[in-house]
């Protein structure tokens, strides 16, 4: 297989790999070293997030001509993108954390469900509660209002019985 033909299959993945993901981070890696790469890696996996390098000038092509081709500005010097297949926030999150502690990790812009974030949205992003702390929330919304309706029902029962012992001890006397 020629040069040619690698070149095509990596620009294809990138734009399976764009398209599947529910997000995407591109990042900036400059001056990180490879102890650090590797420590964002991992934390990356544990949370099912593939960490990849790319090249820009393929990165361009598998975008080029789809809704993301506005990507193409950001596409500048070393670039790494972050694909999170399954939780949207969890790439944003980890990305945001680790630039925090490591200020040569820039982030560029992402990718939220098909469409370009700049930074403002990638970090808005990162701000959203964990998929398993709004499942959470979304529950205890849904439990809240049953909780209250038997809390009700118990206080009229409870009522009742105090009228009733009240009844029956007013009978005795």
């Amino acid at each position: 297989m020629g040069a040619r033909e690698e070149k095509a299959l990596v620009v294809a993945e990138l734009k399976e790999k764009f398209g599947s993901a529910q997000a995407a981070i591109i990042t900036d890696y400059r001056g990180l070293d490879v102890a650090r790469v590797t420590k964002l890696r991992a934390k990356l996996r544990e949370a099912g997030v593939e960490y990849k390098v790319i090249k820009n000038t393929l990165a361009k092509l598998a975008v080029q001509d789809t809704e993301l081709s506005e990507l193409q500005q950001h596409l500048q010097g070393p670039t790494a993108v972050a694909f999170s297949y399954n939780d949207p926030v969890a790439a944003a999150k980890i990305i945001s954390e680790f630039a925090k502690d490591n200020k040569e990790l820039e982030i560029k812009a992402g990718i939220l469900e098909g469409k370009v974030i700049d930074l403002a949205g990638v970090k808005a992003l990162a701000d959203l509660p964990s998929r398993e702390v709004l499942i959470a929330q979304v529950l205890a919304g849904i439990q809240a209002p049953i909780t209250g309706f038997v809390n009700v029902m118990q206080g009229n029962v409870r009522n009742l019985v105090y009228v009733l012992e009240a009844i029956r001890k007013q009978k005795e006397a």
